[in-house]
């Protein structure tokens, strides 16, 4: 968001020629509003104070999965004034996972706003591709065999978690740096058991609300490493529950020095465009 603009979009089967549990209808589409908190710090770290909320929308426009993502947060430093940091993501992709498109906008304080927009393909199932950046100006990377896009690599999560397998590694483009995909590890802990976790419904959408959130899921914990990266240590990690629907409970977003809390507060069904 603020690398996890990054996080919180790659979770999202395809790369492997397994069977999938996993299907377009069994994906609620939703709407989902957290509250971002300082969960801990080290004092070396500097930072004493979080305070923020961040909008999740991932809905279903047929041909594809759409993402939203907004936030905005305010972060207190020790020996620094408050700093602000505003995000905006909007990608789709293609429900065979070979397309993706991407805009992504970024503000940190008083620096200039960042732009970063385009689009990507890949090959085929497994096979490398390419990515096109309108923004920064007309640059190209080249994307490696194994490549995933994020709606993708969660429904990957899920599935594997049905399996009841417990760890895999993908490497996840989601288009919000001009950079070579990161390799994720997941950590697929325990399963949960069916069970509202008391969110705030839309007005009017309580039963709904509760459907979206009454199902089961499991512990998950992603750890992100930037490509050829020889550090032991991932850059950061994401710990969440993951409801077999795809709706994320509360988060725990670790960078080392401090770990924020996204709290779900409020979650509503989204309707489909078909």
């Amino acid at each position: 968001m603020f690398r996890a603009a990054r996080g919180a979009a790659v979770f999202f089967c395809l790369a492997l020629a397994l069977p999938c549990s996993v299907e377009a209808g069994t994906i609620a589409p939703h709407r989902a509003l957290y509250d971002l908190s300082l969960a801990s710090a080290r004092a070396s770290g500097g930072v004493v104070g979080v305070q923020g909320r961040m909008l999740f929308e991932w809905g279903d426009a047929c041909d594809g999965w759409t993402v939203q993502q907004r936030y905005r947060m305010r972060l207190s430093q020790a020996q620094d004034d408050e700093v602000e940091i505003v995000s905006s993501l909007a990608s789709w992709e293609s429900k065979d996972g070979m397309r993706y498109r991407f805009a992504l906008k970024k503000k940190r304080g008083d620096e200039p706003e960042e732009e970063v927009r385009g689009s990507a393909r890949l090959d085929g199932p497994g096979r490398g591709g390419r990515a096109r950046f309108v923004r920064p100006e007309e640059s190209k990377l080249d994307l490696p065999r194994g490549t995933v896009f994020p709606s993708t690599h969660t429904i990957e999560v899920i599935r594997r978690a049905e399996a009841k397998e417990h760890f895999f590694g993908r490497r996840v483009f989601d288009g919000s740096e001009v950079e070579a995909p990161v390799d994720v590890s997941a950590f697929i802990g325990p399963a949960k058991p069916a069970g509202g976790d008391g969110v705030k419904p839309a007005a009017g959408e309580a039963g709904k609300t509760r459907n979206l959130a009454d199902r089961p899921g499991w512990k998950v914990r992603l750890a992100f490493f930037p490509s050829a990266s020889k550090d032991p240590l991932p850059d950061y990690e994401i710990g969440l529950v993951l409801l077999d629907n795809g709706v994320s409970s509360d988060m725990l977003i670790d960078y080392g020095d401090f770990t924020v809390r996204a709290r779900l507060k409020e979650l509503e069904p989204v309707r489909g465009g078909c």
